[in-house]
Parts: C-alpha cells; sequence; structure tokens
C-alpha cells in the first residue's frame, strides 16, 4: 500500500532527523541520481555524455537537485543548472560547481524564459526542482510563465525529454491534488520519505508520472501519523478478499439483492448481474421486470428471481427515478437493507434515494457510486450547491463532503477513483485504463462492490465505529482495483502497476530496487465494452489471488 503523508506532517517527521544530524539531503540526491540514470538507461541511452537540465528554485528540492547533479556530473553527465532563485542551496550550489555542472545564475534574468527553454531544448532529462512541498498551488510569476513556456517547449519537441520532478511537480496542490495553474507534467516523481497526496488525488496525479518512494528514515517518525491518502496494491486486495473455504455453501459465500434495469435500459441489468456474478459470491438475486429479467436469466440462469435474505444490495443502475414503479421498488430494496443492517451499493437512479434528508445519517455501509456529474446533483440538493466543474477541480474535496452530508461512503467514479468515508483517510485508485471509459462499466463495478460487500454481509450487518471503521471504504477501493485490473486485461495492457511502498532504499547495501520488480505493460491495448470487462472479472481475481 502507498501511503501519502501531509506535508506539514513529513516536516514534522523530519525535524527530530535533521536535529541529530541525520543525512536526509544526501540520502535523497544519491537516490534522486540514481532514478535520472535508471530513466536514461531504459530508454537505451548511455549516461556518460547525457546532457541534464536542473530547474532549481530555492530551498531543500532545490538542494537536492544540485547534490544530485554533482552525482551525474562525476558519472559523466553534461549537467547545467538553471538556477532560479536568488538565495540558492548554498552547499548543494558549491557541490555542484566543484564537480562540474555548468550554472546559469538567471534568477531576475529579462529574458528568462528563452534562456531557460533554449538550455531545455539541449537537454535529454530535465530535472523539477522549482518548488517543494511548503509552495501553494498556484504558481506566481515568473515561475508560472516559465512553466508554461517549458511544458510547450516540451510538447513541441519531436523527442520529448524526460521530467524527473522532485518530491512534486512544480505547480500542482501538494496535499489536496488540486491543479489551480500550470504544472510541468513529470514522466516519473521522486518523492522523498513517503508520497503525497496531491500525487495520488486527482486531478494532479495524472501529471505526476510514475510516483516512486525513497526511503531517507522517515518511517518512525510517520508510524503515529495517520495517512491522508492510500493506494492499495494487488497484494492488499487479496488480503481483504473473501475465499470460499470446504464449508462454506451458497448462502455462506454471500447473496447480493440487485435491483437494476428497466424496460428502458434493461441492458444495466445485466451488466450489473455480469459483475456480481463473474467476481464470485454465493447467489444473486435479481428482482427487475420482465424484459430485463428474461435478459437477465438468458445470459445467467443461475440467478434467482424469488424473495429471499440477502447479506447486501446494488441498487439503481439503469433505473430512471421518475419510472415510479421501479422507484419504489428501489426503495423497498434501500429499507430492507437499512432495516437488516446490511451494506448498501446506490448506482445511478439509486442515488436520488439520498437527494433529500429523509435518510440523513447514513451508516458508512452504505456506499454510493457516483460520477462527478451525479455527485454534482446530490450535493446541490443536499444544499451544497455544485457543478461538475467544481467536482472535476476538487474530486477528493467533494467526495468528502458528500459523504459527510451523508453519512454514507462515497466512491466517486473517474481516471482516478476516489472513495471517501466521513472519516478516516481518502482512497485514491489508479488501476484502469482509459478505454474503461465506456457505457456500462459503472453497472458492472456496481456488481462487482455489492458481491465484495455481500461476501462481507455477515460482518458488516454487525458495523460498529472502531471495530469495523474504514472496512467499507478500503472495500471500495478494493472493488475499484479489480474492476480496474479486469479493464486492463480486457484492453490487452497487462495487469494494473503495482504501488510501492518504499522503490529504492539509499540505506540499503545494494543501493539497489527492492523485490518488487518494475511494471511494464504490452502497450496501449485496444477498444472494449462493459461486458467484455465482465468476463474479464474471474481472470482477474485468479490472477490477484496467485
Amino acid at each position: 500500500m502507498i501511503r501519502a503523508h501531509t506535508a506539514a506532517d513529513v516536516r514534522t517527521a523530519e525535524e527530530p532527523l535533521l536535529a541529530a544530524g541525520e543525512p536526509l539531503m544526501d540520502r535523497a540526491a544519491f537516490a534522486l541520481a540514481t532514478h535520472v540514470a535508471a530513466e536514461l538507461r531504459e530508454r537505451g541511452h548511455r549516461i556518460p555524455g547525457s546532457v541534464i537540465l536542473l530547474l532549481v528554485g530555492g530551498g531543500n528540492n532545490g538542494g537536492d537537485a544540485l547534490f544530485a547533479g554533482s552525482h551525474l556530473a562525476r558519472r559523466g553527465c553534461q549537467v547545467h543548472a538553471a538556477v532560479l532563485a536568488e538565495h540558492p542551496h548554498a552547499a548543494g550550489l558549491a557541490a555542484a560547481r566543484a564537480a562540474g555542472v555548468r550554472v546559469h545564475e538567471l534568477a531576475g534574468a529579462p529574458d528568462l524564459n528563452d534562456a531557460v527553454t533554449a538550455l531545455a531544448r539541449r537537454a535529454g532529462v530535465w530535472v523539477d526542482a522549482l518548488t517543494g512541498i511548503g509552495a501553494r498551488a498556484p504558481l506566481r510569476e515568473p515561475l508560472a510563465g516559465l512553466v508554461t513556456a517549458l511544458a510547450a517547449e516540451r510538447a513541441a519537441s519531436p523527442d520529448e525529454p524526460v521530467v524527473v520532478a522532485v518530491d512534486v511537480p512544480s505547480g500542482i496542490g501538494v496535499d489536496d491534488g488540486a491543479v489551480p495553474g500550470p504544472v510541468l507534467p513529470a514522466d516519473v516523481t521522486v518523492t522523498m520519505g513517503a508520497a503525497k497526496p496531491g500525487l495520488l488525488l486527482p486531478p494532479a496525479a495524472a501529471l505526476a508520472g510514475r510516483v516512486e518512494v525513497v526511503d531517507v528514515g522517515l518511517e518512525g517518525g510517520l508510524a503515529g501519523q495517520a495517512p491522508a491518502v492510500c493506494r492499495l496494491s494487488a497484494t492488499d486486495v487479496a488480503d481483504l478478499w473473501p475465499l470460499p473455504g470446504p464449508a462454506d455453501h451458497k448462502y455462506t459465500r454471500g447473496v447480493l439483492g440487485v435491483v437494476a434495469g428497466s424496460q428502458t435500459y434493461p441492458g444495466a441489468a445485466v451488466l450489473a448481474v455480469a459483475g456480481a456474478v463473474r467476481t464470485g459470491l454465493g447467489m444473486v438475486r435479481y428482482h427487475g421486470p420482465e424484459i430485463p429479467t428474461s435478459l437477465v436469466h438468458a445470459r445467467h440462469p443461475e440467478v434467482v428471481t424469488a424473495p429471499g435474505r440477502v447479506q447486501a444490495w446494488a441498487i439503481g443502475c439503469g433505473i430512471d427515478p421518475d419510472d415510479a414503479a421501479r422507484a419504489q421498488e428501489m426503495e423497498r430494496g434501500f429499507a430492507a437493507g437499512l432495516a437488516a443492517r446490511v451494506p448498501v451499493v446506490l448506482d445511478a437512479g439509486g442515488l436520488s434515494l439520498v437527494h433529500d434528508d429523509a435518510h440523513a445519517d447514513l451508516p458508512a455501509t452504505v456506499v454510493l457510486t457516483p460520477h462527478a456529474g451525479e455527485l454534482a446533483l446530490l450535493l446541490t440538493a443536499r444544499g451544497e450547491d455544485t457543478t461538475r466543474e467544481d467536482v472535476d477541480a476538487a474530486p477528493a474535496r467533494h467526495a468528502r463532503l458528500a459523504a459527510e452530508v451523508t453519512g454514507a461512503t462515497v466512491l466517486l467514479k473517474g481516471p482516478t477513483t476516489v472513495v471517501a468515508a466521513p472519516d478516516g483517510p481518502l482512497y485514491a485508485q489508479a488501476d484502469a485504463t482509459p478505454w474503461l471509459a465506456t457505457a456500462g462499466a459503472g453497472d458492472v463495478l456496481a456488481g462487482v462492490l455489492g458481491a465484495l460487500l455481500a461476501g462481507y454481509g455477515d460482518a458488516l450487518a454487525v458495523y460498529a465505529e472502531g471495530r469495523l471503521a474504514g472496512v467499507p471504504a478500503s472495500l471500495a477501493a478494493a472493488a475499484a482495483y479489480v474492476h480496474g485490473r479486469a479493464a486492463r486485461l480486457a484492453a490487452g495492457q497487462g495487469t494494473p502497476p503495482r504501488p510501492r511502498d518504499v522503490i529504492f532504499s539509499v540505506r540499503r547495501a545494494s543501493h539497489g530496487e527492492d523485490d518488487i520488480s518494475r511494471h511494464t505493460t504490452t502497450g496501449q491495448g485496444g477498444p472494449i465494452s462493459a461486458l467484455d470487462v465482465a468476463v474479464a472479472l474471474p481472470a482477474a481475481v485468479a490472477g490477484l489471488l496467485r
């Protein structure tokens, strides 16, 4: 699991180590230089002779870059440092000069953008150390204009340079993932001590590239601090996945009640049921009208339509709240779930059930699964005037707000799926493929999540804050992971990248990577349908457990 900590928590963890004289900057700089060298090798370039540009601001990140530049210069790289701060890190600057780094002091230069882009045009690697975790977005001038110019230069380059960000890409919201102004997108972000929330949260996560967490010795100081954001790995999800034992039968493995589909949108029922059945559980009980029922039975003859006990509900896929008969069926299922204290997934039309405060204080075992537009409607209905654009600009903040005003767990769908409960860490999962942006994919996810919750249904029926606090949110994140993994398999892209707590430790004798290998994919993949995702679910789960 990747655990992201706020800038304030990281600084607090650093203070006693710095007071004790621990060489944190030496460790960070060595790791940064090693990652830059690894990027060069991975792209087939020789390290001696490679041209590297350091974009150096003030503070410790600038010092990290300058010391890293001195290591790279000693390995034969041609290193240039564009120093853009009036008072750069003095020891780092001296070390860089001594190692042969060509220093260009450009702070206050009238032709700053032209001077830096001219240097950038000749370099194959740019090291972005313009700002650090203490900076607040958006960037101010002259850095805002410079970053805009560099991003344009990079986009126009026939052979794009590799951008390595130090700690965070300059311009992102470090703690909230906001992108309120220009940002220099990174191919890889080498972050020190712990991941920062902005590296995992949208929309900034899309600009961070691959995140590499460097162990500089902060584990002890962060051990008592709750993470702000978490991202589950394959191992985490496998640990959460309910496995059948030799004594299990269909009722003990979980029974999911599904209220989905309508005469107008019958396919949603098929997709939601497919997501549940192919994820693996004991039984699906489907409640719906004639046309979707016949389609569900044609595709899944094992589905039961008789009423009976369930351990979770999935409600709302493909249902128009203005359809009075189906709206009543949703309300009955929701009321039954609340009365039995079993988990309930509300998707699409089911979200209308919580638009007013008739259900003002829901348990966290109710999981809402909106996309940005649906979340904006829900918040507005609850008195928080919100637009889709507002949600897209700050997904994590609005997901948390929805969790607070409803009491429910909120899974906000998007390129990076955010899961929020009224308290506890956020989860941010970026495990899917852009090909997953297709009609019906959310119906499949609702089925996957419903099945997973049903597998925990008996335990969650006695859910109590303190004993199972945070479990619904972690299960929602796990469902998002498996859904994304299945989409990648269906698209021919392999499995999702494996998040790593510590990618590189400068304190290890080998100075090498840990035992988790670098993730590779099979390319960009190809188009998929929602049903393709459902079909890939058994392989996704089997690979996860293997």
